[in-house]
């Protein structure tokens, strides 16, 4: 609990320190490409900084869920629960910690940088918790090793919403179209959008609801199978 405390604080005190006042204009890919975003380094970089912490706690958190509890669980379905009934408490636990966690992010970012939208920001910090969240479910239930699924999170959680999804660096990225495809990029412009701007971000949102879905589904899938008896 103190980590989750401390590693956002920590991420946005280091973008306040190191980064400029400077207003650096750029295009957010939802939106239109006439519309123009103009403000500092510093305020988009706390915002992105923001989902990005929110994306590697609950990911983490996730798959933690799932690996640590592997044996109970077994031994749960064989004494009559049903897996359907575990997966539900799972979910229930993730929701819970997603909402607190990007409850948390969004006061704390707003303490740094003015949100033009509180409410909704927080929202698109839980689309991306529950966006990775549910993609640390997937990655729990396909493999046992702890090493290794911690791998499998850094891999994907820092390339996409660490790096690519930095809306700095995707106005001058090439093949932006293989950006889009990544499971941080509806949620990242649904924060941004709300964080910044006046725009609408039903149809962001919309996917990223749709992308975290996918995800879940096919985690309680293979849950669900490893968890059979006969």
């Amino acid at each position: 609990m103190v980590l989750l405390l401390v590693i956002p604080a920590f991420f946005l005190s280091v973008v306040e320190l190191t980064t400029s006042e400077r207003f650096l204009p750029f295009q957010l890919a939802s939106l239109d490409d006439d519309t123009f975003i103009n403000i500092s380094e510093k305020g988009i970089s706390i915002i992105f900084f923001a989902v990005a912490s929110t994306g590697f706690l609950v990911s983490f958190l996730a798959l933690n869920i799932i690996q640590k509890n592997n044996a109970v669980n077994r031994r749960l379905v064989i004494c009559g629960y049903n897996p359907i009934e575990l997966l539900i408490s799972f979910l229930l636990t993730l929701i819970l910690v997603i909402t607190l966690i990007a409850i948390y992010v969004g006061i704390l970012t707003s303490a740094f940088y003015p949100i033009d939208h509180i409410i909704p920001f927080i929202f698109g910090l839980f689309l991306i918790g529950f966006v990775y969240g549910s993609y640390g479910l997937v990655i729990g239930s396909l493999i046992k090793a702890e090493l290794e699924g911690i791998l499998m999170i850094v891999l994907l959680v820092n390339i996409d919403v660490g790096w690519l999804q930095n809306p700095l660096f995707y106005a001058e990225a090439q093949n932006q179209i293989i950006i889009k495809f990544l499971p941080a990029y509806f949620p990242s412009q649904t924060a941004i959008i709300t964080a910044v701007t006046n725009h609408s971000a039903t149809v962001a949102t919309f996917y990223g609801i749709l992308y975290g879905l996918a995800f879940l589904i096919f985690s309680m899938l293979i849950f669900f199978y490893k968890m059979k008896t006969k």
